[in-house]
């Protein structure tokens, strides 16, 4: 079986199994191949493991959940990712959104898709390799096409390689930071989502490039305020830029190609 073949078998049989009680050796038996051959491989093009893929998946889940549905209880949200517990579901949910369930719901977070699902390889091998931090935002795409000429705010971590030299717990809490802070300069029409590893996008609700530009500068009037991880202050910084599609026969394979570019070109 070819690794694209298990890789695609793989995210398949993790995101139809979220509500289960799965294992490593579980989604490896649905590849056909072995627990370490896929261990491997999906860590080496997706720079996570599959026990971390379900567990931060889960909790995208229960913090749509969480932020959608007021009466829902949390022990029906922990029943519905596959946790038994209040107690299990609590540290899970705190590993990756360091904050308790109550907490996330008592804040109101806007934001839910910390971890998107990551998009199944396509039929070239060289170009999934490549572009292997591209994650699925097809829920999006109604959205993209009817904002076609609004635009999007950019941006990615500067200096990502140091924070996560200080810990992967650093590396996290620096995401939901740039959470934060895209949350805090958003309007209410504006949809905040990620795009890759430490890249993010402001869609907005205006076809304004003054509107843009004024997000832009309130992101980069935060740059340099730091967070504390690890016991350490810890700086942040961010490039941002903006651009917008322009075309409302884009395709949604061009859309990560071009919002990548907006953010390359402004690295330079």
């Amino acid at each position: 079986m070819s690794r694209l073949v298990i890789l695609a078998s793989a995210l398949e049989y993790m995101e139809s199994n979220l509500a289960n009680d799965i294992k490593t050796e579980d989604v490896a038996g649905a590849c056909f191949c072995s627990k370490s051959t896929l261990e491997k491989l999906f860590y080496s093009i997706n720079h996570v493991t599959v026990r971390e893929y379900i567990i931060k998946r889960r909790m995208m889940i229960a913090a749509r959940m969480l932020s959608s549905d007021e009466q829902i209880s949390i022990l029906d949200v922990a029943l519905s990712v596959g946790y038994s517990s209040n107690e299990a579901f609590a540290r899970a949910f705190k590993q990756v959104w360091n904050c308790i369930p109550s907490e996330f719901r008592k804040n109101k977070k806007r934001y839910t898709e910390l971890f998107p699902r990551i998009r199944p390889p396509m039929e070239s091998g060289d170009d999934y390799m490549r572009e292997r931090r591209c994650v699925d935002i097809s829920q999006l795409y109604d959205l993209l096409k009817e904002r076609s000429n609004c635009f999007f705010v950019c941006c990615d971590i500067k200096h990502m390689m140091e924070i996560n030299d200080v810990s992967h717990k650093a590396g996290d809490i620096a995401i939901l930071e740039v959470l934060k802070r895209l949350e805090d300069v958003a309007g209410p029409e504006d949809v905040p989502f990620r795009i890759g590893g430490d890249e993010f996008v402001i869609l907005t609700g205006s076809e304004e490039e003054s509107y843009a530009q004024e997000l832009v500068s309130r992101l980069e009037a935060m740059n340099g305020k730091c967070f504390e991880a690890e016991g350490r202050e810890i700086p942040l910084v961010l490039h941002v830029t903006k651009t917008r599609m322009g075309d409302v026969t884009v395709r949604y394979a061009e859309v990560f190609s071009r919002l990548h570019g907006a953010i390359k070109e402004c690295k330079r």
